[in-house]
């Protein structure tokens, strides 16, 4: 098995990021301890985009993350060549795999006094640490013949130099010749895989803050996620405001003079037009800032806003030599990448070139990445209902770019849209349906009364009824128009409940509808029910719980092992609590014979192998636990909430149980992560659906 993957390009600007955060996301669902090595960097060291960008995203240690800078690395190299250079470096990536299960190295940028040979360096510097190969071809510009030609000298350049070349991807390729790539790559043999991918020009694109920091202007508006807006194209703001608004373009930068407020103003308003273009933001030069109500007009649109000190000409040159990076900040660009490096990539097939082992631990980043790519291998629709929420456009978007799962928004287009541009978030690939005014009202309103007629509701009361967002969307999960919902943001769990009991209902196994929450803790995770729904559940029920949380526990991958948690063990203790807790183990095994069980269990013998042989001496689950079925709603949200915050473990959920269509709820205080992992969660949910 390996333990090391060397990621080399063959030449400059090749995307090499792109396949270096595609291969760890790969990496990250399966391996618990990984570290990133670059052998040689510029600058200072310090401040290595690449590598800021994989450490920050996959929550890794930075210390000895590179080996030399290029100024460093100089002083290695004499008239004998560069054995003292790759010595050193071989030495130091030795010294580093020592602390981790994988490390991926990734290769110099061919920036340094001699690219001509760094992939000769990186070629010698490979074959020295025993890591294979994943090469890089740069396929910009070239038609078919030129890109074979072009992979066929750098990987035999490799093969020569004794690197084992697993995989080869050609990057950066024009979106009209990938196919006609493809085939003619399919034409000739090849002793490992070689994957295509398109050159996405907002990989490449500058973001307003990469323009801030390169003129090293002052923000005057914007934070830091309106910042990250991608700049397609210039506009120099040298006429009158009717001249330049026929001229602006979605993604535009307005360069302008400082005290040209008309102008400045002009754009920002453009930006909350639904009927004009969305420019990226505003360059004020010339040392100008502007007054006070002018400023007030421009942070009121959320147009990031920049002033700098050269004249709008100088400022115009300086932004040509600037390069946009994918950095940690660039969420669009993340997730654009990794979308482009999971369709182009057969990541299962890259797992087994690379050998890897089977993990012996799941950590909570490898199991979010998991949730992802289940997801993305058979992609649903998501309806989310409170699409004016910054946090649930920040996960749309990322979801959608990601290729993770469909997204319909529910809302006023006009409103959601605005919202979409004061917080910077791209629409592109997302259905929005306005509930007042769709269609689809009469007919769901038509519905919704005939399964409510049992209790009253007239055509005329269900017309008002389903025009609220939550009904509307469970309406769309009813009626197969989508594949699940996921709400509660910006409501209770009640409004997201209640619409699913009364028009999806229950299966038919399933007694009552209940939740358990995915507890990764460092090393395993665990299922915890019921956390958030029943306040006090009868033994009948606390049994259908526990039923439902074990099929929820297999799957997403966990093996279930059920603990019927009480405040005593065994035979131990008596009274109407543990009484209960009893009875639903009895319930339990009746019903799955199949399922490892213990009940009632204290929560220490259950998670605690010692504990649990003292206490259960010869339970399999005892000391094993992974599902652990509390007695109430109290003991259940109180354990949840004290493990997620003594032990730094990740709480995903809550997922609903017993629905005949899946509808999730949110926390009000939700963060985007939590959004697409619970996002993710329903589309696995809607496959086993469909797959029934």
């Amino acid at each position: 098995m390996s333990d090391s993957l060397y990621i080399t390009s063959t030449t400059i600007r090749a995307g090499k990021a792109v396949v270096a955060l595609g291969t760890l996301e790969t990496l990250a669902r399966q391996v618990g301890r990984i570290g990133v090595f670059r052998p040689v960097v510029d600058g200072d060291g310090e401040h290595d985009a690449l590598l800021e960008l994989l450490t920050v995203r996959y929550q890794l240690r930075a210390d000895h993350s590179y080996g030399l800078t290029y100024a460093e690395a100089a002083a290695y190299v004499d008239e004998d060549g560069d054995s003292r250079l790759v010595a050193h470096l071989v030495d130091a990536f030795i010294h580093m795999k020592e602390h981790y299960d994988f490390v991926l190295v990734v290769g110099t940028d061919f920036t340094g006094p001699s690219p001509s040979t760094e992939l000769a360096l990186n070629a010698r510097l490979a074959s020295n640490m025993g890591s294979p190969v994943l090469a890089v071809v740069n396929g910009h510009d070239l038609d078919e013949l030129e890109v074979v030609n072009a992979m066929d000298s750098s990987t035999s350049l490799l093969a020569r130099l004794g690197c084992s070349v697993v995989t080869t991807i050609i990057n950066r390729v024009d979106p009209e010749r990938v196919e006609r790539i493809r085939a003619r790559i399919a034409e000739e043999p090849h002793r490992s895989p070689v994957y295509v991918l398109r050159d996405l020009p907002v990989l490449s694109a500058l973001t307003v803050e990469e323009v801030a920091n390169g003129l090293h202007g002052v923000v005057l508006v914007g934070g830091p996620d309106s910042l990250q807006r991608e700049v397609d194209a210039y506009v120099a703001g040298s006429g009158h405001l009717q001249t330049l608004l026929p001229i602006l373009s979605d993604g535009a930068l307005v360069v302008a003079s400082g005290d040209r407020a008309d102008l400045a103003v002009g754009t920002a308003a453009s930006a909350l037009s639904r009927d004009m273009p969305t420019p990226s933001g505003v360059v004020l030069t010339c040392g100008h800032r502007p007054d006070p109500m002018t400023q007030m007009l421009l942070e009121a649109s959320g147009l990031p806003v920049v002033a700098v000190e050269p004249d709008t000409y100088q400022t115009l040159h300086a932004i040509e030599g600037l390069r946009g990076e994918i950095r940690s900040t660039s969420r669009r660009k993340i997730a654009a990448a990794l979308g482009e490096f999971n369709a182009g990539v057969n990541v299962d097939e890259l797992s087994s070139q690379i050998r890897l082992s089977h993990p012996s631990v799941i950590t909570p980043l490898m199991f979010s990445f998991g949730l992802l790519e289940r997801a993305r291998a058979d992609r649903k629709r998501i309806v989310l209902p409170e699409a004016t929420d910054e946090r649930v456009l920040r996960a749309a978007e990322e979801l959608v770019h990601s290729l993770v799962v469909d997204i319909t928004l529910l809302g006023s287009p006009t409103e959601v849209q605005a919202k979409a541009v004061a917080t910077g978030v791209d629409l592109a690939g997302m259905q929005i349906i306005d509930p007042s005014t769709s269609p689809l009202r009469d007919e769901f309103a038509e519905e919704y009364a005939r399964l409510r007629a049992h209790k009253g509701v007239t055509l005329e009361a269900a017309y008002d009824t389903v025009v609220d967002p939550s009904y509307f969307g469970t309406m769309l999960v009813q009626t197969g128009r989508v594949d699940g919902m996921v709400s509660g943001a910006a409501h209770t769990t009640a409004n997201t409940i209640r619409p699913a009991l009364e028009i999806i209902r229950t299966t038919p196994d399933a007694k009552i509808v209940s939740s358990a929450f995915l507890m990764c803790l460092p090393d395993r995770v665990l299922v915890f029910a019921d956390c958030a729904v029943n306040p006090d559940p009868s033994a009948e029920e606390l049994a259908d719980i526990a039923v439902n949380s074990a099929d929820t526990a297999q799957a997403f991958g966990v093996e279930p092992r059920v603990a019927m948690v009480s405040y005593s063990t065994g035979t131990s203790g008596t009274g109407s609590d543990v009484d209960k807790v009893r009875a639903a183990t009895a319930l339990v095994a009746a019903r799955r014979p199949d399922l490892p069980l213990a009940g009632p269990i204290q929560y220490d013998a259950a998670v605690d192998e010692g504990v649990g042989a003292a206490k259960l001496p010869g339970n399999p689950v005892a000391g094993h636990a992974t599902v652990m079925i509390f007695p109430d709603l109290n003991t259940g949200n109180t354990t949840y909430k004290a493990v997620q915050r003594s032990s730094a473990a990740v709480a995903i959920g809550p997922v609903l149980q017993g629905l005949r269509r899946p509808v999730n709820d949110l926390s009000r205080g939700c963060t985007v992560p939590d959004i697409i992992n619970t996002v993710a969660i329903t589309a696995i949910q809607a496959q086993q659906v469909a797959a029934r």
